[in-house]
């Protein structure tokens, strides 16, 4: 009793904690609970380089600096895999700027421009620097497809050299049909489809890189003849200027480019002002300031020969304008600016002191974008948007709103259930269900998790889990109250008992949310940590929490009476003694018949795969009104979207639909003509974007498939060391058919199946074996028990002794996620509809499918073999009296009776009780080398 009481105190003591840590922090808020944007961003290394966890490590620190200076609160840059990384901005405005700024690679580059510039870009005196609107004419010829030779010769390179960039053009050069890439086989991978007959491959030379310069990145843009223009002119719209440089990255003796942005020193670069122009000052490191010196030195001497070259005056800024020498500063492969360095006054011999100016820059907010991007570093690698994620701030509240009902909900129907078939053990549920949820509370606190959509579907799923743990134990003490003993015994035999049960189905749950986690990306992995710590703090309350409040009530008179609480014995009901194994061909076909149904949707309609899986964008939107999705679809095309596939959700309303997703091939941007053509035309609210690249879901589809596969190998192999190999294959078939009949019924119902949706396919894993487990522990308490009955008989003696419990935790569950499907939003409902589907499926399996299989499994064993037409030889169910009491029990039957029969009693009155109970602890004796009894 004292423990117990310790035990409370405990409680009590951290509930107070968590009570005082709930007054100073609240939980964090997902994207999709509060809006603002999700990128997913792919890491890509410098050619001759890999990608490495330095240099991701170096990468998010530099993101984070760059977020920081948005003034985003709370964002979340973690990395995924080894080569992404997910940055989630809540409640950020400026959507696409905020994108640009934290993907932008930022390699910055400081080239002599009269002196680097080489090829058809270098000219006489007069005009050294050429200009070119096209790129061809910078390119060197390296091959071109013929059909008929093999395709190793398409591309023909003089050996050893490594060209910096590919491009491939049409046959007559009118048109680039690919390129820049890397290599040739980047470049192949861009085209759609084979390169066409005849067309030809270009590179830039070993040794060489092409630069451009137009009116989005640069005031003015470096050409023209110096003597008329300067050397420079201001470009036009929608126009690009190509450069041949020279790149000598790796020369020691004489790098070009001759700096970047390793030799900047971040603090003191930053935007300012030049009068009213706005600028970016530059300061370099002591290495860096050396180097910058010793250039502009050189500029200023070949500035000062350039004027006697082109006899132009030098006493006069203006006059000698034309000779100065431009050291061009170039932010990924595009030239910002150009200033000039001066052979006469301070600067004649070069700039010391390390510092510079960034000029020509339109306006401020561009100067103050450079300079964050500069003052935060360069990334070590460049990133390829993979996944974009937008989510208005209305459409997270209502996601929010939705979530908190369903919650609710589920929890107020798992309290009712508990209360009506359990009464005061109902009330003890009740109280460690909400000591539970504020354990649950404060580690989300406690651990600044994120709470997500997802996430909040996985918690409201746990309180199915805590739930099961006591409905478990409960089961197992009304068995105890048949068996002869008082209530207080009970209580201590079955949470003695039912703990390893509940450990099995519970480790089983968190296998299945651990390889999530582990393996999925976004949201899922917010459903696998909250489904992971939900599942074992509920083992932790349903065993030490309402444990130690029973044993502290042992001590009133009423604890004893069984049917005040909640614990009356219950004799087996005739109709629940089904042949369930004998009728197992009965079951087996109409499983393959569900299943074959499936197949052959699967195979006509195939399935209704979402942009997780296809890539694409997606744009989910409500109406005030139905909109029918004819005129959703005439609004597409009116912008260009005619291929878009629409869909509308929830219920049909006068022909039409108040919530929409639109998928489309080509990126939906905010802002854009068909998100403005919504908005105004259809008054769409509540809009929500995700953008998903080709690659980036063959990587989730890849990822989903693996955590399948593990999952299943994991649970094969706690399930044989738990018990046997012959027990781990029944679970693998149950699975299997648990799976085959969920995705049968996704293709047969057309519901989009999405990321969430293989998050939900492990949970039915979970689930399934949850329920199977509690039938294989019987099973294997009573093979030690039941020592003349055969396989069969022991099967279906298991299963009428735990059938109940089984059906009772399967209906634990449905209620909260009947919840998410009644009141959760679209997201929740489909997510709420595969777990419906699934746990469904895994109740029959289990019953019909698993048990069946094992007994044809253990009926090859000899020893099982030969006593195989012996039925039910022991009874293992004593009667019960008129008041529902535990009668006598009898001796166990000698002779082999039908699977479906009762033994008669033999013996009468007390003689008959006390040899009854000496044989029942006989029998126990003697099956503990088989394994501990539950």
């Amino acid at each position: 009793m004292r423990r117990y009481f310790l035990i409370l105190l405990l409680v009590v003591a951290a509930l107070g904690g968590i009570a005082v840590l709930a007054l100073f922090r609240q939980p964090t808020l997902g994207l999709d609970l509060q809006g603002g944007l999700g990128i997913v961003l792919q890491a890509e290394a410098p050619k001759g380089q890999q990608v490495n966890d330095e240099g991701m490590e170096r990468s998010i620190e530099i993101i984070r600096n760059r977020i920081d200076r948005l003034g985003v609160a709370e964002p979340e840059i973690r990395q995924q895999g080894p080569d992404q990384i997910l940055v989630e901005l809540p409640g950020v405005r400026d959507a696409r700027r905020a994108a640009e700024l934290v993907g932008t690679t930022a390699r910055l580059e400081f080239y002599d421009l009269e002196d680097d510039v080489t090829g058809p870009s270098e000219g006489p005196p007069q005009q050294p620097v050429v200009e070119n609107t096209e790129v061809l004419p910078l390119l060197t010829a390296a091959g071109r497809v013929d059909r008929g030779s093999d395709a190793s010769t398409w591309i023909k390179l003089k050996q050893g050299e490594e060209p910096t960039a590919w491009y491939l053009f049409s046959k007559d050069k009118k048109e680039r049909l690919a390129g820049p890439a890397d290599t040739s086989e980047e470049l192949l991978e861009d085209l759609d489809g084979e390169p066409p007959n005849g067309a030809r491959f270009y590179v830039v030379p070993e040794g060489r890189i092409v630069l451009t310069c137009s009116a989005a990145t640069a005031r003015v843009c470096p050409g023209g003849d110096v003597l008329q223009t300067g050397g420079s002119f201001e470009p036009a719209p929608n126009t690009t200027y190509y450069y041949l440089f020279e790149y000598r990255p790796d020369d020691r003796n004489s790098p070009i480019p001759e700096l970047t942005g390793d030799d900047l020193r971040l603090r003191g670069t930053q935007q300012d002002f030049d009068g009213s122009q706005p600028i970016v000052t530059l300061e370099f490191n002591g290495e860096g300031g050396d180097k910058f010196h010793d250039i502009t030195r050189e500029l200023a001497n070949r500035g000062r020969q350039a004027a006697t070259l082109l006899g132009v005056p030098t006493d006069d800024r203006d006059a000698r304008q034309p000779a100065l020498q431009s050291f061009a500063i170039v932010l990924d492969g595009e030239i910002r600016s150009f200033p000039t360095i001066d052979f006469v006054g301070d600067t004649a011999q070069g700039i010391a002191g390390g510092r510079a100016q960034i000029t020509g820059l339109d306006d401020v907010q561009e100067a103050k974008d450079l300079a964050l991007v500069l003052q935060t570093g360069a990334l070590p690698y460049s990133f390829e948007r993979q996944a974009l994620t937008e989510i208005s701030a209305t459409l997270g509240e209502d996601s929010l709103d939705q979530a908190k009902l369903a919650a609710a909900a589920g929890l107020a129907l798992v309290l009712l259930f508990l209360l009506v078939v359990y009464r005061f053990l109902g009330v003890v549920a009740l109280i460690g269900l909400a000591i539970y949820g504020v354990f649950l509370y404060g580690t989300i606190l406690a651990f600044g998790v994120t709470l997500t959509l997802p996430g909040i579907a996985g918690l409201v799923l746990t309180i199915g889990v805590a739930a099961d743990a006591n409905i478990v134990i409960f089961e197992r003490i009304k068995e105890e109250v048949r068996a002869g003993k008082s209530v207080r015994a009970a209580i201590a035999n079955g949470y003695r008992k039912g703990f390893n049960t509940i450990v099995d189905g519970n480790v089983v749950t968190m296998i299945t949310a651990a390889v999530l986690f582990l393996i999925a990306t976004g949201g899922v992995r917010g459903f696998a940590l909250m489904l992971l710590i939900g599942t074992l703090m509920s083992m932790v309350t349903a065993v030490l929490a309402t444990r130690a409040l029973l044993g502290v009530l042992s001590g009133f008179r009423w604890f004893d009476n069984p049917a005040f609480m909640g614990a009356s014995a219950e004799r087996i009901p005739d109709w629940q003694k089904a042949d369930f194994v004998g009728r197992r061909r009965i079951w087996f076909a109409l499983s393959a018949i569900v299943i074959l149904i499936g197949v052959v949707s699967l195979g006509v309609r195939s399935l209704n795969l979402g942009i997780d899986f296809e890539g694409g964008s997606q744009a989910t939107f409500q109406t005030r009104e139905p909109v029918s999705i004819e005129r959703v679809r005439a609004e597409a095309a009116a912008v260009g979207e005619e291929s878009a596939v629409i869909q509308g959700r929830g219920e049909e309303t006068r022909g039409g639909y108040t919530s929409f997703s639109l998928k489309t091939e080509s990126p939906i941007e905010e802002g854009g003509r068909l998100l403005d053509s919504l908005e105004s035309d259809l008054g769409a609210t509540n809009v929500g974007v995700t953008t998903v690249s080709a690659s980036f879901s063959e990587q989730i589809l890849r990822g989903a498939l693996i955590a399948i596969v593990v999952s299943l190998a994991l649970i094969v192999l706690y399930v044989s060391l738990r018990y046997q190999f012959a027990y781990s294959l029944p679970v693998l078939v149950a699975l299997f058919h648990d799976v085959l009949v969920a995705i049968g019924v996704y293709s047969l119902s057309g519901r989009e199946v999405t990321a969430a949706s293989v998050a939900a396919l492990l949970t039915i894993l979970g689930y399934s074996i949850y329920d199977t487990i509690i039938i294989f522990d019987r099973v294997r308490e009573n093979v030690g028990l039941m020592r003349r009955s055969s396989f069969a008989a022991i099967a279906n003696q298991s299963l009428w002794e735990t059938i109940r419990r089984s059906l009772a935790t399967t209906f634990i569950a449905l209620l909260p996620v009947a919840s998410l499907f009644v009141f959760g939003g679209e997201t929740l409902k489909d997510f709420a509809f595969a777990i419906l589907v699934g746990v469904g499926s895994g109740a029959y399996s289990t019953i019909f499918i698993a048990t069946p299989l094992l007994t044809i499994l253990k009926e090859r064993d000899p020893e099982y073999a030969k006593r195989k037409d012996a039925g039910l030889v022991e009874k293992l169910e004593p009667a019960l009296e008129t008041d529902g009491r535990p009668a006598p029990a009898p001796q166990a039957a000698e002779a082999p009776v039908a699977a479906t029969e009762e033994p008669a009693p033999v013996g009468d009155g007390a003689a008959a009780a006390a040899a009854a109970r000496r044989e029942a602890r006989r029998k126990r004796r003697r099956a503990r080398p088989h394994g501990r009894a539950r």
